[in-house]
């Protein structure tokens, strides 16, 4: 296999215009800072501990500048991740108060990940959350109080109170498959809305998420492969938070980057600074037109810390404090803030305040909204748990075409995006 020269390996310079590097698989890394650091498991006084090795000493990166946001964009997404941020501190506050019944679970440090990425998909396109993009949902149009009454069970939730956690959905107007507990299963169901959108003469993207822990199942790699076979519009991001509950992803895999999975499957494998919108977006925006011109999937591996533990049951002590400090710097929020009020000017302090306050003011609403709402009828508790056959009518979402007709599908295109593979 070639390998590409160190000259073109060579890390991008501070004020990100340099183009994205190439590590020597020909995988495409957008990323500005490549961490060099590892976790190691030691024994203290008998118990078993990890413990980060190497330099945490590092300035925090610039934000590379997008190519295709606008600059109103750039606020909407930011304005996303905040809302996404509060509403999870305001469910943290629910759940202390004995409000939310059963867990919670939370994407804290990840909001550019899940609002950037899914601020790339059209509205007619589809989304399959997982447990922490919660801000994914809210970009797809779900409220706030949506999310909140799901959390609560209450009877004007998503589910009407059946469900109480994040698996929810839309399959009508907002185009939302909901989440399961069976990880890996949604690349298999998003590979077939696809195929089913190919059959009704469309090419749309179709964007799902897997964390590290979950790109080792057998399913992953299953519905992956049957994908880039049939060269349907996947877009795929393995959220790569460091950690599978308790486990370090050094103790997971041997490889160092995720996104070399791609390389498998034939498909362009890409890596981004999950801490920077701007790289998350640019990225989801190529592989969505990927999509869009039936190319086939693309596997974006967004590095990034989860900042909580597994769910709110977790305190996460098992993760060097050493390690939160480093990635608490590079809070994506706070980064995508200085770029926008600092660096661009495209906010003023005076709006970016302002914009903060209607955050607080809507979600503020919503959350009263969610408390005040009735909890539901227990003799309502068995109706829409299983379809009866009548209960709904299914029909094709795009519109079947004839055979020639205008329009149709374009036939799946020998990608020239994998270059990993000339």
């Amino acid at each position: 296999m070639k390998k590409t020269s160190p000259k073109k390996r060579r890390a991008a310079t501070s004020d990100g215009k340099r183009k994205p590097a190439t590590n020597s698989y020909g995988i495409v890394d957008y990323r500005l800072e490549k961490p060099d650091c590892r976790i190691v498991e030691v024994t203290r006084n008998g118990e078993v501990a990890y413990q980060v090795r190497g330099d945490l000493s590092a300035p925090v990166p610039p934000i590379r500048p997008s190519k295709f946001l606008t600059p109103k964009q750039h606020i909407e997404v930011y304005r996303w991740m905040l809302l996404n941020r509060r509403m999870e501190t305001a469910l943290e506050n629910l759940y202390k108060q004995g409000k939310v019944v059963g867990g919670v679970y939370f994407g804290l440090g990840q909001e550019a990940c899940s609002c950037a990425s899914a601020y790339a998909l059209r509205k007619d396109e589809w989304l399959a959350p997982m447990i922490r993009n919660q801000g994914s949902l809210l970009v797809k149009g779900f409220s706030a109080r949506d999310i909140m009454m799901q959390y609560m069970a209450k009877a004007g939730s998503p589910t009407k109170g059946r469900d109480a956690s994040s698996h929810f959905g839309d399959i009508y107007e907002r185009n939302v498959a909901a989440p399961t507990s069976m990880l890996g299963e949604l690349i298999g169901v998003m590979a077939g809305v696809a195929l089913g959108a190919r059959y009704q003469g469309r090419n749309i993207a179709c964007m799902t998420y897997i964390g590290d822990g979950g790109q080792s199942t057998g399913i992953f790699h299953e519905s992956l492969n049957f994908a880039a076979v049939q060269k349907l519009g996947l877009v795929l991001l393995v959220e790569n938070n460091l950690w599978g509950y308790s486990t370090p992803t050094e103790h997971q895999f041997a490889i160092k980057d995720l996104a070399q999975r791609a390389i498998a499957y034939g498909i362009p494998g890409v890596i981004v600074d999950g801490t920077d919108a701007c790289q998350v977006y640019d990225a989801a925006h190529a592989a969505c037109e990927r999509a869009r011109r039936g190319e086939g999937p693309t596997l974006i591996e967004a590095k990034m810390m989860r900042m909580k533990g597994h769910a709110i049951h977790d305190a996460a002590q098992y993760v060097p404090r050493p390690l939160f400090e480093y990635w608490q710097k590079r809070d994506p929020i706070a980064r995508f803030e200085n770029y926008l009020v600092k660096v661009k000017k495209w906010l003023t302090s005076a709006e970016d305040r302002a914009l903060i306050d209607d955050v607080e003011k809507q979600l503020e609403a919503d959350r009263n909204f969610a408390e005040a709402s009735p909890m539901p009828a227990p003799e309502g508790a068995a109706g829409g748990v299983y379809c009866d056959g009548a209960c709904h009518e299914i029909k094709p979402k795009y519109g079947l075409k004839a055979a020639g007709a205008k329009g149709a599908a374009a036939k799946p295109q020998e990608s020239e995006a994998a270059v990993h593979l000339k």
